[in-house]
């Protein structure tokens, strides 16, 4: 027999390392040099009957507290009572330093930082440290009674453990080393010893003696521990940190599924790492030795970088499972680990992949077929009517060269519903194909002095900045660059009175393409805001309209007009109209704005409640709010009118502002809510939390994004399917996007920043109801009800009703079967393809809008269905070889 000089186990058969304790008995020459450099450990629990009764005999009361059962061990680190808490009532386990080192302070400091350190960590598989005390000079902890015996002891005891049973103890024992490294807790002396399986075979860590804080640890107290059981860089004093548990975790599993201490280190060939695991036992798992074999690398960096990758890389590991079971909310990392590492399978992505093309082709061709743009005269290019703007002007004198310029698409919403509701279709569709009058126009401003927007982030309108200024001119025109009005403003000051020149009025009727003798002389009604002195109007009607009473205004400033306007039946005194709401109108909109704030107000509240409690996903709410930032401003920067001048700045702190508010409110909305779907519906979450953790390479995610393009698809196809029945005479599109190539850019950042808010409002909220109804399908008819209800009204009320049904449903599909992620990217192609213009004549002017919303999905799917393939071959081997 050989008895240990640390912890006096006494050993069968010789062996450089104490079973036990797990000392380097071959290098110690006396009883004080402890396997553990700077305390010796508690040794594992022996039966009382084995032991003297210590310093308190059986029935002795402490603290008039704890009545003294027997003593469980001695050891260097002082001795271990088994008591009954008489005020709790329940047995409890107490720790009492050395008399020797009842006066040490360095003793006495790491006996409190245990304590102080392990209660930061509460999880079924760690042993839980209730508090700590003084008595008769004797200081000492109170921790949780485990009612057993340590692994260590077990494993000389029986050998290696079943396959089964060693699977299921090194998930537990993962589970508990996760929760302290997730309070930033690094146990430095995970060994058998130190592991603890209860009369039910649960497994509880214990003493926390040695652990430390990550990133705190001083350079001194690198190497304290059990050498046996240190990873090598530890072993060198370069570092410790989760890597270097996690090498001790590989020992522990080494011993738990061979029986045998682990004699390493590992070599690493040029195709795979060797040990002596399948040697020690034939029939290990493969999937378990590699699992070791990574744990125990020399190099930290090829190592797990988590316990939870290490439980999830173990035969049918599911540690979400396992913390759902335990009522415990997993951590965002957790989440990660969860689910299938492989993507989709090959003939799943190649239907996707072929149905995404299939989409394709029918959303161009539907959304040609069913787009305002196809059904009215669209012929001219932005800068096309630009230039025929600038040749109006100066047909009738304009011919200064201005310091600014700015213009745009507008729709006019007033004559599409005047048409709609006093016409006949058949006269509506003659005038769509017209173009007269115009349901699309064309604003164009200039001005000696730079179009500035001084209050806000540097958006340019045709009425902002007012034209006060002199010199600054504005005009409208149809698509196909006929003039529609006109407003200048005269100079402000003249030295002296110019001579009267008596106005010529043809100019404008020829830019406007009227015959002025289609027009009589009436009565001017209308007055521009600009000064004048000379006015006119006629009344008449179009050739094409004779049934349309049509009015013409014009002014003029010494013979140069100042103001031209093309009026219909629908046109209305904007400056007369009344600026007071409906009653039901302002109760709505304060009504909105009230729940808003208290929305906002409660969200504020949940959110620093997660906050403190540690609970919220903060790592990915902040790259989400940082991603809603970048989008925002770089959005700004290429959308808005921007000047050489003073007020830039002014216009870009306003805009960071209003980013960071944006994305501030995200963040609370995001720390508020989403803790409570990570904790009862983390399995929608696997994929958008991996996304956020950066692994774009992700075959599941690839996967996912490639699902979630095929249901924009279907999104698109289904909605451009409903316009032809609901939308007889064309949807409406993005105007905007027509401008420019910045413009264009602007607006597909703007399309992906919308659709992440609209499937996050739509994931809590889906949440929401089924925390609410209980039942998912109930939840599921809820939410359908809720979002189809308003299509009901208005026209068309069928189809749209049908339409925004089958819509919510695909959602809710989508959602419960794969997640937030598939429904993000489905609501981004979605928005994308429908409001960009769509056409099949790729010679248009506007083609390049559709080519650059095709070949965004596009770039996206092929994206998604190379990393979902991760690598496998779409044919088998020598299929397509003659």
């Amino acid at each position: 027999m050989v008895r240990c000089p640390s912890c006096s186990a006494e050993m069968e058969r010789p062996s450089r390392f104490c079973p036990s304790c797990g000392a380097d008995v071959s290098r110690q020459k006396s009883s004080s040099e402890a396997a553990t450099l700077v305390m010796a450990q508690r040794p594992a629990p022996v039966s009382s009957s084995f032991l003297d009764e210590g310093r308190f005999p059986a029935g002795t009361l402490l603290a008039d507290r704890y009545r003294v059962i027997g003593l469980l061990g001695r050891g260097g680190m002082g001795e271990v009572y088994r008591a009954n808490d008489l005020k709790l009532g329940q047995p409890v386990a107490l720790k009492f330093l050395p008399e020797a080192t009842a006066g040490n302070q360095r003793w006495l400091e790491r006996f409190r930082d245990e304590v102080r350190i392990a209660r930061q960590v509460s999880h079924p598989n760690v042993c839980r440290v209730y508090d700590i005390g003084e008595i008769e000079g004797l200081t000492f902890l109170s921790m949780e009674y485990v009612d057993g015996e340590d692994l260590g002891s077990l494993l000389r005891r029986i050998g290696r453990l079943p396959g089964d049973k060693a699977l299921e103890m090194a998930r537990k024992l993962c589970a508990g080393l996760a929760a302290a490294h997730d309070k930033g807790v690094l146990h430095r002396d995970l060994k058998p010893a130190n592991i603890m399986i209860d009369g039910r075979g649960n497994i509880l860590i214990m003493d926390f003696g040695l652990a430390g804080m990550a990133g705190r640890i001083e350079d001194g107290a690198i190497r304290e521990g059990t050498p046996a059981y240190m990873a090598p860089e530890q072993l060198a004093g370069k570092e410790v940190s989760v890597r270097s548990d996690i090498y001790a975790l590989g020992l522990v599993l080494y011993e738990m599924f061979t029986g045998k201490q682990f004699t390493g280190p590992v070599r690493r060939t040029a195709h795979a790492s060797v040990s002596n695991a399948s040697t020690a036992v034939k029939d290990l798992d493969p999937a378990v030795e590699r699992v070791i074999l990574r744990c125990l690398d020399e190099d930290p960096l090829r190592r797990p970088q988590s316990v939870l990758a290490v439980a999830a890389a173990l035969p049918g590991g599911d540690p979400l499972a396992a913390a759902l079971a335990a009522g415990e909310t997993p951590s965002p990392e957790m989440v990660a680990a969860a689910g299938q590492k492989d993507g989709i399978a090959v003939r799943t992505a190649v239907v996707c992949l072929a149905l995404v093309l299939a989409g394709l082709a029918a959303a161009a061709v539907w959304g040609a077929r069913t787009s305002i743009l196809q059904r009215t005269a669209f012929e001219n290019s932005t800068d096309a009517l630009a230039q025929k703007a600038r040749e109006i002007l100066a047909s009738v004198g304009y011919t200064a060269k201005p310091i600014d310029r700015a213009y745009g698409f507008y729709y006019d919403e007033a004559f599409q519903d005047y048409a709609q509701k006093k016409e006949k279709p058949e006269d509506y569709e003659a005038q769509l194909d017209k173009g007269q009058p115009p349901i699309i126009g064309f604003w164009y401003r200039q001005s000696p002095q730079y179009l500035e927007d001084t209050i806000g982030p540097g958006a340019v309108t045709d009425s902002y900045p007012a034209p006060v200024q002199s010199g600054m001119i504005g005009l409208n025109l149809d698509a196909q660059g006929r003039l529609l009005s006109l407003n200048a403003v005269p100079p402000q000051f003249e030295e002296k009175p110019a001579p009267e020149v008596q106005p010529d009025w043809k100019p404008l009727f020829a830019a406007a393409g009227l015959e002025m003798a289609r027009f009589t002389s009436a009565q001017p009604q209308w007055l521009a805001l600009a000064g004048f002195d000379a006015r006119a109007a006629w009344t008449g009607s179009l050739a094409h309209t004779p049934n349309i009473a049509t009015r013409i205004e014009a002014a003029a400033w010494h013979g140069k007009p100042v103001y031209f306007l093309v009026a219909g039946p629908w046109t209305r005194p904007d400056r007369m109209q009344p600026d007071v709401l409906p009653s039901r109108i302002t109760i709505t909109i304060w009504g909105l704005v009230t729940l808003l704030f208290a929305m906002e107000a409660a969200a504020g509240f949940l959110a620093w409640k997660n906050y403190r409690l540690e609970r919220g996903d903060l790592r990915g709410a902040s790259r989400l709010a940082i991603f809603v930032v970048c989008a925002a401003m770089l959005g700004w920067a290429l959308e808005v009118h921007h000047t050489p001048t003073f007020q830039e700045v002014n216009r870009f702190f306003h805009s960071v502002g209003a980013a960071l508010l944006a994305a501030g409110m995200f963040w609370i909305l995001y720390v508020a809510l989403e803790p409570a779907a990570r904790r009862r519906w983390p399995q929608s979450l696997i994929t958008w939390t991996r996304l956020l953790a950066g692994s774009f390479r992700d075959p599941l995610v690839g996967g996912q994004v490639l699902i979630g393009v095929v249901l924009g698809m279907a999104f698109t196809v289904l909605y451009f399917a409903g316009s032809r029945f609901s939308q007889r005479h064309g949807r409406l599109v993005e105007l905007h996007a027509l401008l420019d190539a910045r413009h264009l850019t602007a607006q597909f950042l703007q399309m992906m920043v919308q659709p992440i808010l609209l499937a996050l409002g739509t994931y809590f909220l889906f949440f929401l109801f089924r925390a609410l109804f209980r039942r998912e399908w109930l939840a599921a008819a809820a939410f359908v009800a809720l979002f189809s209800a308003p299509s009901a009204f208005g026209s068309a009320a069928l189809v749209n009703t049908t339409v925004a049904a089958v819509h919510c449903a695909l959602m809710i599909v989508i959602l419960v079967r794969f997640g937030l992620l598939p429904l993000t990217v489905g609501m981004f192609v979605y928005n994308l393809l429908s409001n960009f213009p769509m056409t099949t004549d790729f010679s248009t002017w506007y083609a390049s809008s559709t080519i650059f919303a095709l070949a965004a999905v596009l770039a996206l799917t092929a994206y998604a269905f190379h990393t979902a393939l991760a690598g496998r071959r779409l044919f088998k081997e020598g299929l397509l070889e003659d």
